[in-house]
Formats: structure tokens, C-alpha cells, sequence
């Protein structure tokens, strides 16, 4: 394949990484005006103003509007962030991880699951995504009894987090450090993913 390139070296990789860029502030884009919009109103123009691109450009690299938000409706890449950790460590990954994702990228991706009732049809997609790609795969890597229940009251607490932070915007949470706030609420999360554990049962 490389022979196919006319000007080997540097050339091509600013034009890709142009298109990633691109790619994705408008796959921001669409997660923002989800979570504040119904799928059915959100129009490739709205996308486009707010990514600062061109309707066509949109279409250029998704194809149509089913396709885009098809791509957004995925939790895939979300999960694979949120659960980055060891077993042992991932409640306070996961606290440290939704922190950073409202303070670094002013939302949290996880959140849109809060906003399924909005998109219809498409709203069910959402949540069939998020039990399969988020707590199902959680619930997967977790041992003992009652394993799905558990998954999904340590994603609960978590999304709670990004609600709080988000949408409520407390002020005090907003003000705290991360990693005090990882200190007093990671256990928390722990406590369900490794029961009688250490992280769970400390003083904290």
C-alpha cells in the first residue's frame, strides 16, 4: 500500500490527522446536542455549526444522519476508557475518569444514557447499547454472586457523579479536588465491584 503514495515521508499524516480532528469535534458535536435536544429535532446543519464544518463534510466521512448517530449511540470507546484499570483499583479509576471527562471535555459520555427518553425509537438503542457495551461488559469482569446487579449500582454511582457534576453542577463538587473526591467516593464504587475487599471495607 505504501507504494501507492505518490510523496512518501510526512506528507499524508496532517492531512489524517486533520480528518481525525474533524471527525472528532463533530462526533462532539452530536453528543452535545443529544444530550440537550430530541434525536428527531437534531438537524446535519445544527452538527455542523457547532463542529464549525460543512454539512457535506459531514456527510463525506459518515455517510447520512443514521449512520452518525448510529456511531454516537455506541458506548464502545467510553467503556474501554472507564473501565482501564485493575479490578482492584477501577472504582477510583472510574470516579477519577468521569471527573476528568466533565472538567477536561466539559461533558461526560456516559451521561447521554440519562437522556434516552428524549430520542424515541432511538432512545431504546441507546439503552440496549449501554447494558451490553458498559455494565454488561463490567459485569463480566466480576466474580461472586449477584455480578449484574452489582455492575449496575457501580455505574449508577458514577453516572450519579457526572449528573452531579454536569447537570446539577454542585458547586462544592465542582470545587473539590480530583483526587479527594476519587479518596471519599472511589471506595464507594468499590465496595461493588469487589465485595469484602480491601478498598471497600477500609476507613478511607
Amino acid at each position: 500500500m505504501r507504494s501507492m503514495t505518490t510523496q512518501p515521508g510526512q506528507a499524508p499524516a496532517p492531512a489524517r490527522r486533520d480528518a481525525e480532528a474533524t471527525k472528532a469535534a463533530i462526533l462532539k458535536a452530536v453528543r452535545f446536542l443529544l444530550a440537550r435536544h430530541a434525536h428527531a429535532d437534531i438537524t446535519l446543519k445544527a452538527v455542523a455549526d457547532r463542529a464549525g464544518v460543512s454539512p457535506p463534510l459531514i456527510l463525506k466521512y459518515f455517510g447520512n444522519k443514521d449512520a452518525l448517530f448510529a456511531r454516537v449511540m455506541s458506548f464502545e470507546t467510553d467503556a474501554d476508557d472507564l473501565l482501564d484499570a485493575p479490578l482492584d483499583d477501577l472504582g477510583r479509576h472510574m470516579v477519577r475518569h468521569v471527573l476528568s471527562s466533565q472538567r477536561d471535555r466539559g461533558t461526560d459520555p456516559l451521561l447521554r444514557i440519562a437522556f434516552a427518553p428524549l430520542h424515541g425509537d432511538h432512545g431504546e438503542v441507546l439503552r440496549a447499547n449501554f447494558r451490553t457495551q458498559v455494565t454488561g461488559r463490567l459485569a463480566a469482569r466480576l466474580t461472586g454472586p449477584d455480578a449484574g446487579l452489582r455492575a449496575e449500582l457501580a455505574v449508577a454511582a458514577v453516572v450519579g457523579l457526572g449528573v452531579m457534576y454536569g447537570v446539577a453542577r454542585g458547586p462544592h463538587l465542582r470545587g473539590a479536588d480530583a483526587d479527594a473526591v476519587a479518596d471519599r467516593y472511589g471506595p464507594v464504587v468499590q465496595a461493588q465491584l469487589t465485595p469484602g475487599g480491601p478498598a471497600a471495607t477500609g476507613s478511607g
